[in-house]
């Protein structure tokens, strides 16, 4: 099983969501992050993600942010977008209905279709981080019961 979270420049919602869901699921299942713009590509993730992370004992200092690629959509199993704007970029890139059966909103696994867009902390302070950090430990946790659902 191979989970990609994306969201825009892959240095906010992404990077969190890939750290905190690394945590929760067996080493066998690979998670990686990208975003849907190359500006921040090579950099690492924003200060604040880094300390909101390591705020729960999450080291994300070594992801660095990437575009995704099409070959993202044939090699992964489930792609989650952060965002609306975000998921129509990458349905965009989709080649066929099997890859765009893969991509997803995050917040749809917390059946919350009504607010589906997980906030970008971006422009906010670390009370923002936090906030994204906790709907992001949510949404994992449940992502992760779903992989194994003999935990239930």
């Amino acid at each position: 099983m191979k989970i990609l979270m994306v969201c825009l420049g892959n240095i906010c919602r992404s990077p969190l969501a890939e750290g905190i869901m690394k945590t929760k699921v067996p080493g066998n299942i690979y998670v990686d992050s990208a975003g849907t713009i190359s500006q921040h590509e090579g950099k690492h993730p924003d200060p604040r993600a880094l300390k909101t992370a390591e705020a729960h004992q999450i080291d994300i200092s070594k992801q660095r942010s990437r575009p995704i690629t099409s070959e993202d959509l044939e090699n992964f199993d489930k792609i989650y977008c952060m965002d609306l704007d975000v998921m129509e970029d990458v349905i965009s890139i989709a080649r066929n209905e099997e890859q765009r059966q893969k991509i997803s909103l995050f917040m749809e696994v917390l059946g919350d279709h009504g607010n589906a867009e997980v906030p970008d902390p971006y422009w906010g302070e670390m009370e923002e981080f936090e906030n994204v950090y906790r709907i992001l430990d949510r949404g994992c946790e449940e992502i992760a019961r779903r992989l194994n659902p003999q935990t239930q």
